[in-house]
């Protein structure tokens, strides 16, 4: 599998303009061989809205107008291609990813961890625990920058049979999540990770590029720098993330994973957040589920 990683600055507001974009660098990848396209978050929309409303007139359903425009070329290029947007579902609207095929419109993840920056300050969380989409090389599984931090984020994708994980990301200048984090995922998973982030200036917030993809050793294939729009591209054979028992020295030296862990021993891990600890949305007066309201 030939993977794409799209690193690109984008208009806020002006889906046309984006859309046009993202149409180019996915026939662009597809013509070097790639079987799968990633997308920055936001990418169709813009992120940095200063309110709801503000935001209200990019937001669209899924299938919708730019899915399915994106969707038609997919199928006459003939690959996958997960684009980050503002989705409308009834009268919310959540900080999506949408994942395209040559089929058509298989779905999209809705983003379930909240910094206090952008968009994210207002929007919906997702509430449906990291779905898998299946494709022609096996199943994908989506996080949406923020969620990359949260190990169980891509661990619960990786048990759900997710061969490769891709995230579309707009990370500020500043963060050093690209450092480690990135290679940490796929490691500890063994699994291949796609990250792609934005490069450019909106509305003040600088980012910070160095989109990024590795493999299941957590070793980097191909990383961009922090200015520039790119293209980067990993191939490998993505059936070895589901060889999870690993024999350095067979007798000796050997682990898994998966096999290996103690579920028993987790359990904190879903007790309920002790009642005083609040989001920096709730320090703002914004409720964890409180809605964009369309």
């Amino acid at each position: 599998m030939k993977v794409a990683v799209v690193q690109m600055d984008i208009k806020i507001q002006n889906k046309a303009y984006n859309r046009g974009r993202i149409l180019d660098r996915l026939e662009a990848a597809a013509k070097e061989g790639a079987n799968l396209v990633v997308f920055p978050e936001c990418a169709l929309t813009g992120y940095c809205f200063d309110s709801p409303e503000d935001a209200l007139p990019v937001a669209e359903p899924v299938p919708g107008a730019g899915a399915e425009r994106i969707a038609e070329a997919a199928k006459d290029l003939d690959c996958y291609a997960v684009v980050g947007m503002l989705e409308r579902v009834g009268r919310e609207v959540y900080n999506a990813a949408v994942v395209i095929g040559p089929e058509g419109v298989l779905g999209s993840y809705h983003k379930a961890h909240m910094p206090f920056l952008g968009i994210d300050r207002y929007n919906a969380y997702g509430e449906e625990a990291f779905p898998v989409f299946e494709t022609r090389y096996g199943k994908v599984g989506v996080n949406i920058c923020f969620d990359l931090n949260f190990p169980e984020s891509a661990r619960t994708a990786k048990l759900r049979g997710a061969r490769l994980l891709v995230v579309p990301t707009n990370w500020p200048a500043g963060t050093n999540t690209y450092k480690h984090v990135v290679n940490a995922r796929g490691h500890e998973n063994h699994m291949f990770v796609a990250v792609a982030n934005r490069v450019g200036t909106e509305r003040g917030c600088e980012f910070c590029g160095h989109s990024k993809i590795v493999d299941l050793r957590g070793e980097t294939v191909a990383e961009a720098d922090g200015t520039k729009e790119t293209i980067l591209y990993g191939e490998f054979d993505i059936a070895e993330a589901d060889q999870n028992h690993i024999a350095t020295k067979p007798g000796e030296w050997e682990l898994d994973r998966i096999a290996d862990r103690r579920p028993e021993l987790y359990t904190a891990l879903t007790e309920p957040l002790p009642k005083n600890l609040k989001t920096p949305r709730e320090k703002a007066g914004v409720r964890v589920k409180d809605k964009v309201k369309v």
